[in-house]
């Protein structure tokens, strides 16, 4: 999230609206809901997790155990399973 100077962007009479509500604090402007972006969809976040979770419930499959698949992925044995449970649905 970047940050803008309301003094490049508002006009001055919205700007002494707002100080007079809020003087020199920061003031957090939520998107309209119907621009709101879900968890990972600017970068490839979400993408990355579902191909790292597809490869551990794969090696799951094929006899890895789970310890060893917690300690490859840096993952507890609980993540594992958890992800191994989603994956089975």
């Amino acid at each position: 999230m970047g940050y803008k100077n309301a003094i490049c962007v508002l006009p001055d009479d919205l700007i002494m609206a707002i100080q007079q509500h809020i003087d020199g604090e920061y003031l957090y402007i939520p998107r309209k809901e119907e621009n709101k972006k879900g968890w990972g969809e600017l970068s490839n976040s979400r993408q990355l997790l579902d191909e790292r979770n597809a490869t551990i419930f794969t090696e799951y499959q094929r006899g890895t155990p789970v310890p060893q698949l917690a300690n490859k992925f840096y993952l507890s044995p609980k993540t594992v399973y958890k992800i191994l449970s989603e994956k089975k649905k």
